[in-house]
């Protein structure tokens, strides 16, 4: 699928209690850059048309992010994953500037190390009736895109299990996508988890 039929959704608006007092979100990689700051980096590479879901008192600029950064406020964000999620697909089904977009690829803010010819090898495999995800090994990861006509159901998620019954409702409609990128599965959830060699 074309680049600009796809629009990437990164979720940072989560709490990442497990991380410590820190924002994870601005913590260093290795590199030097932030969490969030590479992640939304990266997915700009493969998907021009991009949101990030933030939280309603986040400064993009203080996140490491440009003051161009498309942004979405998640006003129910204490209620967990799907409630974001379900609100950044209701304001994006709502958004006119995006009525040709075809799918969306539902990025994790804390993902920083997935490949950019992951991506693009996802990007392919979209459809507006299909619902693609990696495999790393045997093992489901992320980013997960979904097709147009699975907005209305993302639409109506709550709590902290984001897109799970989405995904086993719809489990015939699909496609796993085998990657040989660690990446996919690689999530920052606690600082030992910024070391170079597990990441």
């Amino acid at each position: 699928m074309h680049s600009e039929s796809i629009v990437a959704v990164v979720l940072a608006a989560g709490l990442s209690r497990r991380f410590g007092k820190q924002d994870k979100r601005i913590a260093q990689l290795p590199d030097g850059r932030g969490i969030l700051a590479a992640t939304v980096s990266r997915a700009g590479e493969a998907f021009p048309v991009l949101r990030v879901v933030l939280r309603e008192e986040d400064d993009r600029n203080a996140l490491g992010l440009l003051s161009t950064t498309p942004i979405i406020r998640a006003t129910r964000a204490e209620h967990g994953l799907g409630a974001s999620l379900g609100e950044a697909i209701t304001a994006i089904g709502r958004d006119t500037s995006l009525a040709g977009i075809e799918a969306a690829a539902i990025l994790l803010g804390d993902m920083p190390r997935i490949g950019l010819e992951t991506l693009l090898t996802l990007r392919r495999q979209a459809g507006r009736s299909r619902i693609v995800r990696p495999c790393h090994m045997g093992k489901a990861g992320h980013p997960v895109l979904f097709g147009r006509e699975f907005w209305p159901a993302l639409e109506t998620l709550d709590g902290d299990d984001g897109a799970k019954k989405v995904l086993h409702h719809h489990r015939a409609r699909l496609i796993t996508c085998s990657v040989e990128d660690p990446g996919v599965c690689l999530d920052i959830d606690r600082q030992e988890d910024l070391i170079e060699d597990k990441i």
